[in-house]
């Protein structure tokens, strides 16, 4: 048997998937076959039956164990499994959609554009609350980033309407998306506005999303962000790789330009 880590191995893994009778083991192991990344075939095909599964189910109706597997699939790199995430944005689960959506940002293919899209129908207008429940109708947040990430240039006229919604958290999303696409530093400074709110998660939203997209220009009010260090680190890392991608990786010595300097030097002074 192959060893696996966290008391496991693969094949066990596989086989506690497999099984009916305890849905906790099933729900751990989808985890564990996207933490760990394993793409055998046989794993993957079980990860794809779990993408239908019927039996696990919470008591609001979700379905704990698809949500597993959909971010697992997202971890290992097999175009085949693009079809079936694709497939998930139409379940009635929000969540399941959201870790679709963010699983298919992962693997990069952009054949799920026009499905990704068809989640936005009705634009801002159609993006309210559910009744009783904590997020909107569609997982919007997740489903812009992921048009940014793919490069859908073609949304950015229905995109920029999100700038304008209720949520914060959908405008910076929104800020992501646009940035990514189009490099209008527009974008890039709504993001740094965000580092502004009153809110603690919506800065670190904006830490985030701004790590992301590699907005140069916000290095120094990452710096000065009321945030974790830890957190105004990973996003300043972000930057910097940006700012080092054209460097000749063959070089025997590089000359870092100013900008990535400062990083590092602001990144030293947050250590």
């Amino acid at each position: 048997m192959e060893q696996g880590v966290e008391g496991l191995t693969v094949e066990q893994a596989i086989a506690n998937l497999q099984q009916t009778e305890d849905l906790g083991l099933r729900y751990y192991a989808a985890w564990w076959l996207g933490k760990f990344r394993v793409a055998q075939p046989e794993a993957i095909d079980t990860l794809l039956i779990a993408l239908e599964d019927e039996a696990d189910r919470s008591p609001d109706g979700g379905y704990p164990l698809r949500r597993n597997a959909a971010r697992a699939l997202g971890k290992l790199n097999e175009p085949r499994v693009v079809p079936a995430l694709i497939h998930c944005l139409d379940c009635p689960d929000y969540y399941v959609r959201e870790a679709a959506a963010q699983a298919l940002e992962q693997l990069g293919d952009k054949s799920c554009v026009s499905a990704l899209v068809n989640l936005l129908a009705g634009g801002v207008e159609a993006a309210v609350p559910v009744p009783g429940k904590p997020h909107l109708v569609q997982p919007y947040e997740a489903i812009l980033e992921a048009l940014g990430t793919l490069g859908a240039r073609e949304t950015v006229p229905l995109m920029q309407p999100f700038l304008t919604h209720p949520v914060v958290k959908v405008q910076l999303a929104a800020a992501r998306a646009l940035y990514q696409l189009t490099q209008e530093p527009q974008y890039g400074e709504r993001l740094v506005q965000g580092l502004q709110a009153d809110k603690l998660p919506l800065r670190r939203s904006a830490l985030i999303d701004l790590g992301a997209v590699g907005y140069l220009p916000g290095a120094d009010a990452i710096a000065q962000t009321l945030a974790e260090n830890s957190l105004k680190v990973i996003s300043l890392k972000g930057l910097l790789e940006f700012s080092l991608r054209d460097l000749p990786s063959s070089a025997e010595t590089w000359e870092f330009s100013p900008e990535s300097v400062h990083i590092m030097q602001l990144m030293d002074g947050l250590l």
